[in-house]
């Protein structure tokens, strides 16, 4: 079980000048190395989902701020209901209610034989030990076991009277105790959180209404090419439907961004170049796909040849060849007044889609300050009916489903870029090093994991 490697003179030509061939962690390394988190930023809570957090967060006060019932029942003491049943209940003189927002609580004191009713989430009132819960009782109303509470407001008697305990209960038993969540001066959340819904309730809970975060990226994304058709519209002769702006929207959009998706621009320099500034005061990254290639219309490099600020050492958008399949070709820059970061990939929708998860997302992810901005990778065992076969000095990429149970990884689809409905079904993508052009069945690779 092996796999075939190749000399190292098929290495990626490092030598400079536009013949260069860039090897992916070259362009990856060349690509972050350039990019900066976004400047911080105060959000209100509902605005602050989905960014990270630049400061660590402190708790103010404890949770829960006093101790308080979780169970809807009786406010006892212990010795007064110690060895209660049902054939020999303990009979409790109820003194008032207390439930939850209820201010007056201190001034309801159990004393011995007495119970308070309570509600889930109202304080424990002074002389209390512990909370019985209804169903334990006969709910004051005389009879056998109660099932709930009745509503104040149509047994108002219920407050007063006698309350029958059925069995007795421990010190403490349904009391929530006052800082058992978070005490105060605790870290609630420390600096670099992505903040997702529990993470929004947290900072609620202790009062927070905003935050100190990175925003979101926003991220402007764009097909190319005159053959390209909205879906829902007709075809015509050499047409096909643009899925490039859908699938990387959706994935700028999953990887933490707020992603804007712009029709396709046709293949016109001008218009391109008109579409990609009107769209700068909206952008933190642009991407556009297609046109980075050699062919007569590949309209984006020429749109973006000679956009490089003259004030601005290395602005401008580079285009590059990298050793890597699918997605040798490649561009990275800057433009507009704001040195606007742009990357354009290649338009075979594979090839795109490829290029984004290993280039784009870990831009967005670098713009919104977090650390860990790479897919997870793991190592498994490659599961085919035979070898498969790479192109000598390139990195190869392949669609694959990864089975962690079984430590096993079997690709989906051929090798082709265009190969769209393969990438649908695959979860992973199969890594073949430049120096490998043949992997055998049962050899270990590394697996990118799409999902994690």
């Amino acid at each position: 079980m092996s796999s075939t490697e190749v000399p190292s003179a098929n290495a990626p030509d490092n030598s400079g000048g536009p013949d260069r061939v860039w090897s992916v962690d070259e362009h990856l390394d060349d690509v972050l190395g350039a990019i900066q988190p976004l400047e911080p930023i105060e959000l209100q809570l509902p605005d602050a989902q989905g960014c990270v957090l630049v400061e660590d967060v402190t708790v103010p006060l404890a949770l829960p701020p006093f101790d308080n019932s979780s169970m809807d029942g009786y406010a006892v003491r212990v010795a007064d209901i110690t060895g209660a049943s049902a054939e020999f209940p303990a009979v409790l003189t109820v003194i008032g209610d207390v439930a939850a927002g209820f201010g007056g609580a201190q001034e309801i004191n159990v004393g011995p034989g007495e119970a308070a009713r309570i509600m889930t989430g109202a304080p424990l009132p002074p002389g209390a030990e512990a909370v019985v819960p209804v169903e334990w009782t006969d709910g004051g109303s005389g009879g056998g076991p109660a099932t709930t509470m009745r509503a104040a407001g149509t047994h108002p008697d219920d407050s007063t009277g006698e309350v029958r305990v059925h069995r007795p209960a421990e010190a403490r038993a349904y009391v929530r105790a006052a800082g058992s969540d978070v005490k105060a001066g605790d870290t609630a959340l420390a600096a670099g959180t992505v903040l997702g819904p529990p993470q929004i309730g947290l900072l609620a809970a202790i009062g927070r209404p905003s935050v100190l975060v990175r925003p979101r990226p926003r991220v402007v994304v764009m097909s190319t090419g005159s053959e390209l058709v909205q879906p829902g519209e007709k075809l015509e002769a050499g047409q096909i439907y643009d899925s490039n702006s859908f699938t990387l929207t959706a994935a700028a959009r999953a990887a933490g961004a707020i992603a804007y998706r712009v029709g396709a621009v046709t293949d016109d320099a001008d218009e391109l170049r008109a579409t990609i500034e009107d769209q700068l005061v909206r952008a933190d990254l642009l991407i556009t796909t297609g046109g980075v290639s050699v062919g007569a219309y590949d309209v984006v490099k020429e749109a973006l040849a000679s956009v490089a600020d003259e004030d601005e050492p290395g602005s401008g958008v580079d285009f590059r060849k990298l050793a890597m399949q699918p997605g040798k070709p490649q561009g990275f820059g800057s433009i507009g007044p704001d040195h606007t970061p742009l990357l354009a990939l290649p338009g075979n929708p594979v090839s795109s889609y490829v290029s984004f998860e290993l280039f784009v997302r870990p831009v967005i992810r670098a713009l919104m300050g977090l650390q860990d901005v790479h897919r997870t990778t793991v190592r498994a065992e490659l599961e085919a009916s035979e070898p498969l076969t790479s192109p000598a000095g390139k990195r190869q990429f392949l669609r694959a489903t990864y089975d962690a149970d079984a430590g096993t990884v079997t690709p989906v689809g051929g090798s082709g870029s265009h190969l769209i409905a393969a990438l649908a079904h695959a979860d992973s993508l199969l890594v073949v090093p430049e120096d490998t052009t043949a992997v055998e069945p049962g050899t270990e690779v590394e697996v990118v994991l799409l999902t994690q």
